[in-house]
């Protein structure tokens, strides 16, 4: 029996349309069954919702990556009515979070730098996730993780939050893991040394695979188009590093992002949230 993989992190919009049509084409044959296909802003969450309804395994999320000039509040109104508009159409809310390296390099130039707009639509973010019990996808790494986690925490949504390619202190994944937040791998937990001592560490239930793409990668990846299939090279190497046998860790990995993202639930209909245990009210989007 063929294994089942999910990507639960890529931005499928941003590949060409040539490139699109060849990954999904692919999906069936690498076992990926899901892509979370997350958006950079508004006219991305239009374009991953079509995507979305031209292909099953296509699972959009809406929201505005934080390393690019913040919108304006015309523009956030326009995403969040967008977003209340499509509810159920929306797997999660992502991808949100604060800009570290857009910070930092400002910070380098010497620039002065405010960060709590960013912050304030962050919350914003995590506010509205909380309002529809819907998984929130986080850009948020190093210290602004710690920022991260505090408004998680303040809206009781630590449970429901996935810190993408995930890069932190010692005692900040302690805080996540204890959060019971998710986090995932990339292809480079092939060959970065604190990627895999962090998958050493983080715990077994709540980890999943991911690709970011079109971000391309090094080592046995370098000069690849970045794939979904690519989550099963992931998942071989988890289970190495962990010391988990293969196929277990491979069924592992898959339960976990079926598990957050309730795919198992869409396919059934149902309107049970698994992250908070109770019945949900049923979307109003249109």
């Amino acid at each position: 029996m063929q294994s089942s993989y999910i990507d639960t992190h890529i931005h499928l919009d941003a590949y060409s349309a040539e490139a699109q049509g060849t990954i999904l084409a692919e999906l069936a044959g690498c076992g990926v069954t899901s892509l979370i296909s997350v958006s950079m802003g508004l006219e991305s969450a239009r374009s991953n919702l079509l995507l979305s309804r031209q292909h099953a395994s296509v699972k959009p999320a809406f929201g505005f990556h934080p390393e690019q000039p913040l919108p304006t509040a015309e523009e956030a109104d326009e995403l969040f009515l967008f977003m209340e508009h499509h509810l159920k159409d929306m797997a999660a809310v992502g991808e949100v979070g604060l800009p570290y390296y857009t910070r930092i390099e400002a910070e380098a130039r010497g620039e002065i730098w405010d960060n709590r707009p960013y912050e304030q639509l962050l919350e914003r973010f995590i506010a509205f996730a909380a309002k529809h019990s819907k998984p929130i996808v986080l850009h948020a790494v190093y210290e602004d993780a710690d920022v991260a986690y505090a408004l998680l925490e303040k809206h009781g949504m630590l449970a429901a939050a996935h810190f993408h390619w995930f890069k932190g202190s010692a005692d900040t994944i302690e805080r996540l893991a204890q959060g019971g937040s998710f986090i995932s791998f990339t292809p480079d937990l092939l060959y970065e040394e604190d990627i895999q001592e962090l998958a050493r560490r983080y715990p077994a239930e709540q980890v999943m695979t991911e690709t970011d793409g079109p971000w391309p990668f090094e080592g046995p990846f370098a000069g690849r188009l970045t794939h979904p299939c690519m989550t099963a090279e992931v998942a071989a190497a988890w289970a190495e590093i962990t010391g988990i046998e293969a196929q277990s860790a491979v069924e592992l990995l898959y339960r976990n992002a079926l598990r957050f993202y309730r795919l198992e639930e869409a396919a059934a209909g149902s309107e049970f949230n698994t992250l908070s245990g109770k019945s949900m009210d049923k979307d109003t989007g249109q």
